[in-house]
């Protein structure tokens, strides 16, 4: 198992990062480069997942070759930008299950309010990726992740794009057992709760909203 923080630091992630970041980048741009990070972090997040060896008949002679061993992971993004990972994790683990999780940020209190859930049934035996690109404040992603363990999910991890060192220390004060994995930890929280740097609302920069 890897620590409470895992910075995926590979030069196609970063790169892909910075075209994103640049403001001139169109929606359908940072759709696509969303997908194609997503997909790259889906193999780091996943590096230790159990094997098992299993008989095979290639067009050569019999093998025993390694598979994936257990249950098959539910995917969980958080709504709406979380739906902009989803499709790049789906084409790394296309057998897997998904559960969506409704969460918005009250602009008053800041704290995330729940309008919709919606999992699998067998939730609490399976591995749980809780896919969100913004880790800000981290109101949601503890929001997200205390509906889960209600549900009784044991193993849960922590997908972002971007982090902000706030949001990951109110987290983890939180969910201390509940690992991360982020492409970058930008400087901080604006007065408006942005991350700065960062790249402005994914939400609206993957659908062309405001």
């Amino acid at each position: 198992m890897s620590g409470p923080l895992n910075l995926v630091s590979h030069p196609l992630v970063q790169h892909k990062l910075t075209l994103m970041r640049e403001a001139s980048c169109p929606a359908s741009e940072f759709r696509r480069l969303l997908r194609e990070i997503a997909m790259l972090l889906c193999c780091e997040v996943t590096r230790d997942l159990p094997l098992a060896q299993v008989p095979i008949a290639t067009p050569l002679e019999p093998m025993m070759a390694p598979r994936i061993a257990g249950r098959k992971l539910v995917l969980a993004p958080v709504l709406r930008a979380g739906l902009g990972m989803l499709e790049g994790m789906l084409e790394l683990l296309p057998a897997a299950r998904v559960a969506h999780i409704g969460l918005y940020r009250d602009p008053a209190t800041l704290q995330a309010v729940e309008y919709y859930f919606k999992a699998p049934p067998d939730l609490a035996e399976r591995l749980v990726l809780v896919l969100d690109p913004m880790f800000a404040t981290g109101h949601s992603a503890v929001a997200a992740v205390d509906r889960l363990k209600g549900r009784g999910c044991r193993a849960i991890r922590f997908v972002s794009l971007l982090a902000a060192p706030e949001g990951l220390a109110h987290f983890h004060a939180r969910h201390p057992d509940v690992p991360v994995w982020t492409a970058a930890v930008d400087r901080e929280l604006d007065e408006h709760h942005y991350i700065r740097p960062g790249l402005g609302d994914a939400g609206d920069r993957l659908w062309g909203t405001r």
